[in-house]
């Protein structure tokens, strides 16, 4: 082990950091990983640098869980410019075009964003994080080069209108993973006949965290570091509480030592298909199995928390 690395600590768990506006996720993440000293550390998803809000990150053994949450739905709170679309679909992109914004009434919003719930295609922003022959696109993009995105099939199981005026709409969205709300708004924009842009954009929840759910900013954890480094391991959340939407299945001890091994086991009484949480006597977490289809349950993925 190098001498740099001599001081960090084995820490296990996951932090729901708020994260302020103006950070880049990798930041986020670096600034969170070095407060707790962590050897090992990610986080489950990026926010885009204007965007604020739920961010889990992921330390030591929690990391294992970072791609379910990946995988996860996600909520999001956005404030749509109207009659503005910029070169990102967000307010940190040059203004493209401008065109005067229609006279809106809740029934037309509604009829608009009636078109954008359930399944629907999205072509993913030259602005993002996806690669295109092994550079990212938002690389591409900035140096004013435009390459051809497949569509992608998304779920967006809710789209609520909170409010509007004469220059902007408030919505509420629920969806799958792999949305881009950006895109989202720009083609609800082309739909009310003005186009649009993100001007605010907060994520409220992911899979089974939350809005408010023992979420801290970057600002305590630097307090509490400072303080008392001790006071931090309160912010942690336990690995299983990524999947706490899973249905669980109890081990006995015979039957935890031989998945352990590797080995599928008979569960009484367990579930018939899916993804697992699993315990052993005590109520001890020790890893995410599935059914297979002679009813046995097998390991995917152990931990040593």
């Amino acid at each position: 082990m190098g001498r740099r690395n001599k001081h960090l600590k084995d820490i296990t768990g996951i932090v729901l950091l708020d994260k302020p506006a103006g950070l880049s996720s990798n930041a986020a993440l670096q600034r969170v990983k070095q407060l707790y000293q962590a050897r090992k550390a990610g986080h489950t998803g990026s926010l885009d640098p204007l965007a604020t809000g739920m961010l889990p990150i992921c330390l030591g053994e929690a990391t294992k869980v970072s791609a379910f949450l990946l995988d996860a739905d996600k909520r999001y709170r956005v404030r749509c410019r109207l009659g503005v679309t910029t070169t990102t679909a967000d307010a940190e992109g040059e203004v493209l075009d401008t065109r005067p914004v229609p006279e809106l009434d809740d029934a037309r919003i509604e009829a608009a964003l009636a078109g954008f719930r359930g399944e629907i295609e999205q072509t993913p922003p030259m602005h993002s994080a996806i690669k295109h022959k092994g550079q990212r696109l938002y690389n591409l993009a900035r140096q004013g080069i435009e390459v051809e995105r497949e569509k992608r099939r998304v779920i967006i199981h809710e789209l609520k209108l909170l409010g509007h005026d004469e220059h902007s709409l408030e919505l509420e969205v629920a969806c799958s993973k792999g949305t881009y709300v950006r895109t989202l708004a720009e083609e609800i924009g082309e739909a009310l006949g003005c186009g649009a842009h993100v001007e605010a954009l907060r994520r409220l929840a992911v899979g089974p965290f939350a809005d408010g759910q023992a979420m801290v900013t970057l600002a305590q954890l630097e307090t509490l570091a400072e303080q008392d480094g001790e006071s931090l391991q309160d912010c942690l959340l336990p690995v299983d509480a990524a999947l706490a939407d899973w249905p669980e299945v109890r081990l006995d001890r015979d039957s935890a030592w031989y998945l352990r091994q590797g080995q599928a086991v008979l569960v009484p009484r367990a579930p018939v298909s899916g993804m697992l949480r699993l315990y052993e006597e005590g109520g001890v977490f020790i890893g995410v199995g599935s059914v297979q289809s002679d009813g046995r349950v097998a390991p995917k993925r152990l931990f040593k928390c």
